[in-house]
């Protein structure tokens, strides 16, 4: 007679069955994420049932913060993410939800800044036959054939998880892709009955950090940085351009030292993320006049070095790319010189770099070095000067010059302090009259999607809560960012940010756009340019009706005490908002 063969048995435990939304909130908790920026939905009932089951036990999830629009939720995960380095949690509803927030999305992917988005999709079964089934009327019509497909293209990965037996195993996959570089989103999407099924505690696998790590940026071919160090040694007129190495200062470092060493001027180009503006060799933000002129060029972690259309690049330079992020596989088209790509830590590569030339400098080399400092020195206090006088007319009354309002504000801030520049047309005037000396303290969006600066600043401010936060942007920005939905969690959170509104009445880079194209077009002879927003709204309205403090100003005289006075309120825990009278567009 044949032995029987022995059936597998259930797994035994003495621990209680869990939903699978219970482990859901344990596994996010062991990938890192302290915090769940939420805008909940008819989808997110087993995990709202299942934080209160937790918060009774006294067992560890992330913190949530209630975010009104899916905007602020987004990016504020994008501000948190950017201080720490780590990718926090984004719960939104559905594909309507998903849409909200693709805007973020894509912000954070050209940022490159991991952030775990999560949705919940309608519940599959309609007649009652699981828990969770389809009970209302949005269920029948929040199911597109392709919810995925709203954000897609801004993602590194996404999933719809299948069942809960594998939800740790899901969320530390989403954690290792989005927390490698190039770092970036990823989207998990579940159903209300995938959420609710139960599980023993022993037949969730648990996958630690240690053994499923993420994968980081090293150094460059040692070949290729002879190779490289050798074209700078014969170099007579090299030049750096950067876009978001001040992400990390160890890379900005790495370009003082550099830069310093060989003489290299450094262009700050389309910037993302500031290096080190102290830096003597640190010249300005277009490198368009020094493009032509240059024999050997560095494009350090930079999307957008010039535009082609304006500046020709010489065919006859030698272009080293040294970049997290080399081919931008993101973009169907990117056509910059790259006679020698390194991808990888843009920090390690110029420390490789800079140990290479110490090894070979020659007497000849040190002196061409010390001419070109001092051809550097002239350009860079050029410039200083050139935004001095840019600043020097405060404008009149009803028309700031941003420059100006720029000084005094940059008069008020510390090295330390957070700027979120997202002044668009203005955004120039940020960042020529503000010093920073310390990177990665004026940020910009990477993506083109406005409305990020608000609640971007508020995830910094949650990450870093001693430091001043501030947040820039215009008349336009500013209706884009869901601004009732920032001051509210603001107050809620007691999260108090400096917002500055340079209103000028308008979108004024579409009628700079529609100039550039059509420069003396039938828009231009009309003086028509479907750009003008209403004249005369009083934003301050919007901060107070939050407990904010608020204040406008329209005489450049007051323009001092006014930013004081803000500045003032939210040293002293209360957001405000200046809406200065700026120059029309």
């Amino acid at each position: 007679m044949d032995t029987p063969v022995a059936r597998k048995t259930s797994p035994q435990s003495n621990v209680p069955e869990f939903a699978t939304a219970y482990y859901l909130l344990e596994g996010l908790k062991e990938i890192g994420v302290d915090y769940l920026f939420c805008n909940f939905g008819t989808d997110h009932a087993p995990i709202i049932d299942e934080m209160a089951h937790r918060r009774r036990r006294g067992e560890a999830m992330p913190d949530i913060v209630r975010c009104p629009h899916e905007n602020t939720a987004a990016h504020m995960a994008a501000g948190y993410a950017l201080m720490t380095g780590r990718g926090q949690g984004v719960l939104v509803h559905v594909d309507v939800g998903t849409a909200n927030s693709a805007n973020g999305m894509h912000n954070i992917f050209r940022s490159r800044l991991p952030v775990l988005l999560m949705a919940g999709k309608a519940p599959y079964t309609v007649n009652d036959e699981l828990v969770g089934s389809r009970d209302t009327y949005v269920h029948f019509v929040q199911e597109p054939f392709d919810q995925a497909s709203l954000v897609r293209p801004y993602l590194k990965w996404e999933w719809t998880l299948p069942s809960g037996v594998v939800v740790k195993e899901a969320l530390r996959r989403a954690a290792s892709i989005m927390q490698s570089e190039p770092r970036g989103p990823v989207y998990l999407m579940m159903q209300r009955e995938t959420l609710t099924q139960h599980w023993n505690a022993d037949e969730i696998r648990r996958y630690p950090a240690d053994q499923f790590a993420a994968t980081s940026g090293g150094g460059a071919d040692p070949k290729l940085v002879e190779a490289l160090a050798e074209k700078i040694l014969a170099a007579d007129n090299p030049i750096l351009i950067t876009g978001y190495a001040g992400r990390h200062a160890h890379a900005s470092e790495a370009i003082d030292a550099l830069s310093q060493f060989a003489g290299i001027a450094v262009y700050e180009a389309n910037m993302i993320n500031n290096i080190s503006h102290a830096n003597p060799c640190f010249v300005g933000f277009s490198a368009d006049k020094a493009v032509p002129q240059a024999d050997v060029g560095l494009l350090v972690d930079v999307d957008v070095p010039w535009f082609p259309s304006d500046v020709q690049a010489r065919e006859e330079t030698f272009w080293a790319h040294i970049d997290i992020d080399t081919l931008k596989p993101g973009s169907p088209m990117w056509t910059f010189p790259g006679s020698m790509r390194m991808q990888g830590d843009s920090g390690r590569i110029l420390e490789q770099v800079l140990e290479a030339l110490k090894a070979k400098a020659t007497p000849k080399f040190k002196a061409a070095v010390a001419a070109r400092l001092t051809r550097i020195k002239a350009m860079r206090d050029e410039r200083i000067a050139r935004a001095a006088a840019l600043a020097a007319d405060k404008g009149k009354s009803g028309a700031i010059n941003p420059h100006y309002l720029m000084v005094e504000l940059g008069k008020l801030l510390d090295d330390e302090d957070m700027l979120f520049n997202e002044g668009v047309t203005n955004a120039q005037a940020v960042l020529m009259q503000i010093p920073r000396r310390v990177p990665n303290t004026t940020v910009r969006a990477g993506g083109g999607g406005l409305g990020w600066s608000g609640g971007t600043a508020l995830g910094a401010k949650l990450a870093a809560p001693d430091r001043l936060t501030v947040q820039i942007c215009g008349d336009g920005g500013f209706y884009f960012g869901n601004p009732t939905s920032v001051f509210a969690v603001a107050q809620q959170y007691k999260l108090p940010i400096l917002t500055v509104v340079m209103d000028n009445t308008g979108w004024n880079a579409v009628k700079q756009s529609t100039l550039r194209v059509f420069p003396e077009g039938e828009a231009k002879g009309a003086n028509e340019f479907e750009a003008q927003l209403a004249p005369k709204v009083h934003f301050t309205k919007v901060a107070e009706a939050f407990g904010a403090y608020g204040e406008e100003v329209a005489d450049p005289a007051d323009v001092p005490a006014a930013l004081a006075r803000c500045i003032k309120e939210v040293r002293g825990g209360r957001a405000a908002l200046l809406h200065a009278r700026v120059t029309k567009m």
